[in-house]
């Protein structure tokens, strides 16, 4: 795995898991976040449900990255299917976000710009880890008889 990739892999899975940490601590009544943090009519149900309808995607491709990462550590060859499934998560998110916010008209950067950067960042990433092969395993092996 490659330090840029790792590296933006642990910096969004993080912060994913804090922007989502944060956002159930204020659902909750224990924090108080500023409105103008928040997203363009976050106080109407509607947009809460989209916003919160990313929740499990988000988990899923934080916890699925930071242990592509961990894997590579280890100095397993799993990392590479982990990081993909990873990689497909975040563009997924990304783009949605992206096609909401663009079919509203709504442009603002402090949202939409992360979210484009969600779309974009895997795509320099994933041909590399398409293109290489899996290691050859006994049971591969055996399956490929």
């Amino acid at each position: 795995m490659s330090r840029p990739l790792r590296g933006l892999l642990v910096l969004t899975d993080l912060l994913f898991l804090i922007y989502w940490t944060v956002a159930a601590l204020s659902e909750l009544g224990f924090l108080a976040v500023p409105p103008e943090m928040m997203y363009a009519d976050y106080e109407h149900p509607r947009v809460a449900a989209w916003n919160w309808s990313f929740f499990p995607l988000d988990i899923v491709f934080s916890i699925v990255g930071l242990a592509a990462v961990r894997t590579h550590r280890r100095g397993l060859p799993q990392w590479r299917p982990l990081a993909l499934v990873s990689l497909v998560l975040t563009m997924t998110a990304g783009g949605m976000a992206v096609s909401y916010w663009t079919i509203l008209g709504e442009f603002d950067p402090g949202w939409f710009l992360p979210n484009l950067l969600l779309l974009l960042w895997p795509v320099f990433f994933l041909p590399g880890l398409i293109r290489q092969p899996l290691p050859h395993t006994a049971a591969a092996a055996v399956i490929n008889r």
